[in-house]
Order: structure tokens, then sequence, then C-alpha cells
């Protein structure tokens, strides 16, 4: 039996749930290009003695974290559609 945790939602709420999941993921987005920005920064400033590749581990990291906002936006955006709002 397949899960359908937007469906006992009313359509306003779930309009409210979509826009809030798709802000964060916004957000979230803007937050991680700032981090990948400052950490490529800092791997290239340091000295090539000092160099750590563990320094790019959260750069790798990072797009695990969009996954299951991603999958959440997917399955509203699909029950949204279903209901033809």
């Amino acid at each position: 039996m397949e899960k359908k945790p937007y469906q006992n939602l009313n359509d306003e709420d779930l309009i409210k749930k979509r826009n809030l999941i798709k802000g964060a993921t916004i957000g979230l987005g803007i937050v991680d290009i700032a981090v990948f920005v400052i950490l490529i920064y800092l791997f290239l400033k340091a000295g090539s003695e000092e160099r750590n590749f563990a320094t790019l581990i959260p750069l790798f990291i990072l797009p695990i974290t969009f996954i299951p906002l991603l999958i959440n936006l997917k399955l509203i955006n699909k029950e949204v559609k279903s209901r033809n709002l």
C-alpha cells in the first residue's frame, strides 16, 4: 500500500506547505552556493603544503541536503496537479 501523506490536507494547507518547502529549498540553495564559493576560495588560498582534501568533503555532502526537500516538493506538486489547483 502506497502512503500519500499530502492527500489528507485541504487545498489551502497544501498550497501553504508547497510555498514553505519551495522557500526553504531556495533559501538552502542560496546558502549552499555561498558555502561552496567560500570553501573553494579557502581551498585555493591555502598553500600547497596546507591543502587538505578533507576540506572539500562538505561540498560533496551539500547536494544530499536537497534530496528530502525535492522529494517532498515533487509529492506536493503531484497532489496539486491531481486536484487541478
